[in-house]
């Protein structure tokens, strides 16, 4: 095991990280920007380094930085987290040059699963079928190209980025007279944000479902599947609330089975080690189409960790020190269901758009077995625009989906969160929370990724 981690990230996910090496006697080293300086991710740490001011691009993803951090205090091994760097293969080489364990798949690794254009191609060559949609990237300039393949994807089409993520780089095209703008504005949107403007067509689901699966694997070979993950209740193509088991496998099995056998394979033909996703998007009638691999521990993982009894940050760093897996990994059990919420500073009757702010009030339910609170603020704290508004993330475990609902529902009732801003309160999405986990389409299990959009939330 490492002697000590730098943690390259920030927030509830560098706080669990921290825990874990805390749990496992291994010293943690927290990163932190000026407006982090008193956040609960640097107090966990062992020791701390500052990164510079709060842009990302001056702070967290300023890789001399971070590489100077590793350098400054020894660590033995980098953990991303999820986002910044963690999907980013020159940082993964650099701190491997520099002598350190990167806590994530090989570079080549994360470039095979990075470009979604050719990891639809892997996932051919596999026998996984991706949605339909253009083979190669498209020029968003082309406009006769551009509908010469759309009419034969066949509309509605969604435009993804081709190096995209989170639902970053996607815009729908419901027929010919939004394409050109659709195609032009993911292209551009992507060259922001990834610094790669490659966009490609893929068909857009009717009423479509979000299933992934989560994976394990070490430098040996061994692969594992350890359930799936629903996590269709979205606004603007992102996750708000995760369950597992999917109801839609409810006396399916084999379904599932064969779900997690295709997430298999992938990851294989990938030469993946450590911990991944799977993603594929289920249609009106079933039909399960993979959608991408995402190279990195999950928002929603705690979902996974209730039912299995794991801790995959644990898991991510024996398989990164050279651990193979462990039997209590290839074999843990799943029991019950568990259901996650994530709490954010954003107003879901103005487009969710962020509302940074002063946290006046935070109360959280006490903790309990079933019950898990991740948070990487406290009252006090000062949300910013430079940064996700995530507040929290409530998981409840239940012997079965209905009790892990209830357990949720209170443990968001007795939830209390005030955010100020310079002239007024802001909002939260905590009342869309509580209302969605009372929708009949929710509670009997039969829903999908429109579902935020029909209740009335989403622009």
């Amino acid at each position: 095991m490492f002697r000590k981690v730098l943690i390259a990230n920030r927030g509830e996910i560098a706080c669990r990280v921290a825990r874990t090496c805390r749990a496992l006697g291994v010293r943690s080293v927290a990163v932190y920007s000026d407006a982090d300086e008193k956040a609960p991710h640097v107090a966990l740490a062992d020791e701390a380094v500052r990164l510079g001011p709060p842009p990302v691009r001056d702070s967290y993803l300023n890789q001399p930085a971070l590489l100077a951090a590793l350098a400054q205090t020894g660590a033995d091994a980098v953990h991303p987290g999820y986002g910044f760097f963690s999907e980013n293969a020159e940082f993964a080489r650099a701190v491997r040059a520099a002598g350190a364990a990167f806590v994530g798949p090989l570079p080549e690794a994360i470039e095979r699963l990075g470009d979604k254009i050719g990891a639809r191609a892997m996932a051919r060559s596999a026998g996984v079928h991706p949605p339909p949609g253009s083979a190669a990237a498209i020029d968003p300039k082309n406009l006769a190209e551009l509908e010469q393949l759309a009419a034969g994807v066949g509309y509605p089409v969604i435009v993804k980025a081709a190096a995209g993520g989170g639902g970053i780089g996607m815009l729908v095209a419901k027929d010919a007279s939004e394409l050109a703008r659709a195609a032009t504005s993911a292209s551009e949107r992507a060259r922001q944000a990834f610094g790669d403007d490659r966009v490609y067509l893929e068909r857009y689901l009717d009423r479509p479902r979000h299933v992934e699966v989560q994976i394990l694997a070490d430098r040996r070979g061994n692969v594992v599947a350890l359930g799936e993950r629903e996590c269709s209740v979205q606004r603007r193509h992102q996750k708000i609330i995760e369950e597992t088991p999917c109801a839609l496998f409810a006396g399916a099995s084999e379904r599932r089975s064969a779900l997690e056998a295709q997430a298999v394979e992938i990851v294989r033909a990938a030469d993946y080690e450590g911990a991944g996703t799977v993603e594929f998007i289920v249609d009106s009638a079933g039909n399960a189409f993979f959608l991408e691999v995402n190279a990195r521990i999950q928002v929603e993982h705690p979902v996974t960790e209730m039912v299995t009894g794991l801790d995959l940050v644990e898991a991510q760093l024996r398989i990164a020190s050279g651990e193979p897996l462990s039997e209590a990994m290839l074999h843990a059990p799943r029991r019950g269901a568990a259901i996650e919420a994530r709490l954010y500073a954003e107003d879901p009757a103005r487009g969710f758009i962020p509302q940074p702010g002063r946290i006046e009030r935070l109360r959280f339910p006490d903790a309990a077995p079933e019950l898990r609170v991740e948070s990487g603020v406290v009252e006090g704290y000062e949300i910013t625009s430079h940064y996700d508004p995530l507040i929290a993330k409530l998981v409840a475990w239940g012997p079965e989906r209905a009790s892990a609902i209830a357990r949720l529902a209170a443990a968001l009732d007795a939830t209390e969160v005030r955010v100020v801003g310079p002239k007024s309160e802001r909002a939260t999405n905590l009342p869309l929370l509580r209302q969605l986990l009372k929708n009949p389409e929710f509670v009997a299990g039969d829903y999908d990724t429109g579902l935020v959009q029909r209740a009335g939330k989403a622009p």
